[in-house]
């Protein structure tokens, strides 16, 4: 049999493949196309409009960082939004959370939701989690009618294009901040500073303009262009690099660690510069 190859152009010039044992699915949802491949590498591997979202072999570093440091830089989150995030990793690991009494997945896509949960039940596991509630509709909408109402706000998206184009707005991330309590917390992903280095320095210089307090921090996540992965975080309150990482509770992670949530934020001097 010929070897199936999965080949993601990520950038302009760039690309990974991975080698596949079989294409699981292949459909258009309302919004996107979605795909599930099971990979030689990394398990099986979810796929939205040519762009790979997650991989069961390296989910856990995603998931983790763009959940616990905002949620551990918080001294009580008791109710967390995360808009996207369908596959519901990010949910997984705030429903672990011991101070978490409500999380609210928002996510415009249903098919997205319904594909993690037949053939990703390691990550999806959350989605049925008594904590957690799931609307499908739009985040954008969701924000603009959640005045005051949320302690932690993730911006679990996808890439800027499609369904998440507005989810990268300054108007949005607006919206964001009047949907925080007086003393939360927001945070997204921003892309790779080695690929996409014009949109996380954008998206930095948006929340700047609004937060107090704005820090970008750094992950590792192999099948993500580039490798190198950023957050940006906007807080009203409370400075992450400034937490007691002694009081951090235990949520049996793989990735994150309390010395990890202060060394993510000790960024390159190539991404300092990025920065200013």
């Amino acid at each position: 049999m010929e070897d199936l190859w999965y080949t993601e152009l990520q950038e302009p010039g760039v690309a990974i493949s991975l080698k596949c044992k079989s294409k699981l699915l292949e459909k258009n949802s309302d919004y996107q196309y979605i795909e599930v491949l099971d990979t030689e590498a990394f398990g099986r591997m979810l796929v939205l409009d040519g762009a790979i979202q997650t991989t069961i072999k390296d989910e856990f570093v995603y998931h983790e960082m763009i959940s616990l440091v905002p949620l551990n830089t918080h001294p009580n989150p008791e109710n967390v939004l995360v808009v996207g995030g369908g596959d519901g990793g990010a949910i997984r690991e705030i429903a672990k959370h011991p101070k978490v009494k409500k999380a609210t997945l928002v996510d415009i896509d249903s098919a997205v939701i319904e594909t993690s949960k037949k053939y990703f039940p390691e990550i999806s596991s959350g989605l049925s989690d008594p904590k957690v509630e799931v609307r499908v509709e739009d985040g954008i909408k969701h924000i603009a009618d959640s005045k005051g109402r949320y302690d932690v706000i993730i911006v679990d998206s996808t890439d800027p294009v499609g369904p998440a184009v507005g989810l990268y707005q300054k108007e949005f991330y607006e919206g964001i901040f009047d949907a925080l309590k007086d003393n939360g917390i927001f945070v997204a992903q921003t892309e790779s500073p080695f690929l996409t280095d014009h949109l996380m320095k954008s998206v930095f210089q948006k929340v700047k303009s609004i937060f107090p307090i704005t820090k970008l921090y750094l992950a590792y996540v192999p099948t993500y262009p580039g490798g190198m992965w950023s957050f940006t975080m906007g807080s009203k309150n409370y400075d992450p690099e400034a937490i007691d990482i002694k009081i951090i509770p235990n949520t049996n992670t793989r990735y994150y660690t309390p010395e990890i949530h202060k060394a993510a934020f000790v960024l390159p001097a190539f991404v300092q510069d990025l920065l200013k």
